[in-house]
């Protein structure tokens, strides 16, 4: 007889159709959690124990909808990973205002929003983790990413500030910034731009989705409740 998933941990990814956010979903769901996926188009894949919602994550409504199916068939949410995110690569001369737009709009609002409405739900059961994803060309201060650099910069101070304001309702709030990894969002960018970028590490390599993993576990853990509004770059930077 199949055993009832009542009590497996409930885990929010945000932007699961590709790359980190796909794996994050396969990941848990292997680990026995019950995972609730979204980005901004359904998904060409299907894994039992994995639930796919199609919305734009800066869409409020959308967003309280989302967390109102889960809160009706979940009864409670555990972790949430605000994935989901957009670059622009261009030099700030040439950066249109719609780009800027598109890119705060998915990386703080949508991050924003994602962190709101999990709050109000992890905190009826005085439980929960939030991990939000931000990256190494904030310290880095890279060039020809100004937008983006900034977007994931706001992330930062959100979530420490977060950290703070959640905290008395048992929830952690913390941060990880990913140096490259092999996925769609940097397949675009030259070579010769990801080795000069690579060869400011500590630890001059690709990151691997296992890396990410590895710190996200971390920062789950029911014994890192002490641990909030922390921020750690991988590789070194």
């Amino acid at each position: 007889m199949e055993r009832s998933r009542v009590d497996d941990p409930v885990t929010l990814v945000t932007g699961t159709r590709t790359g980190i956010g796909r794996f994050l979903a396969e990941y848990y769901v292997g680990r026995g959690h019950r995972v609730v996926g979204c980005s901004r188009g359904e998904v060409d894949w299907a894994l039992e124990g994995y639930t796919h919602y199609a919305l734009d994550v800066a869409d409020e409504q959308a967003a309280k909808a989302l967390f109102g199916d889960v809160r009706k068939k979940c009864g409670r949410l555990d972790h949430l990973v605000n994935n989901a995110g957009v670059a622009s690569m261009n030099h700030s001369l040439l950066t249109p205002l719609a780009t800027v737009h598109r890119v705060l709009d998915t990386n703080v609002v949508g991050t924003f929003l994602f962190c709101r409405e999990a709050a109000k739900l992890m905190k009826t059961n005085g439980y929960g983790r939030i991990v939000n994803l931000t990256t190494v060309a904030v310290p880095l201060k890279l060039e020809g990413e100004a937008i983006y650099v900034a977007s994931k910069a706001a992330v930062l101070s959100l979530t420490e500030v977060l950290a703070r304001e959640l905290a008395p309702f048992g929830i952690t709030v913390n941060a990880l910034g990913p140096v490259p990894i092999e996925t769609d969002l940097i397949r675009s960018v030259p070579k010769e731009k990801i080795d000069r970028l690579l060869a400011r590490q500590a630890i001059p390599r690709l990151g691997t989705l296992e890396d990410v993993a590895n710190v996200i576990d971390f920062y789950f853990r029911k014994e890192s409740g002490f641990i909030t509004g922390q921020s750690l770059f991988l590789g070194g930077v």
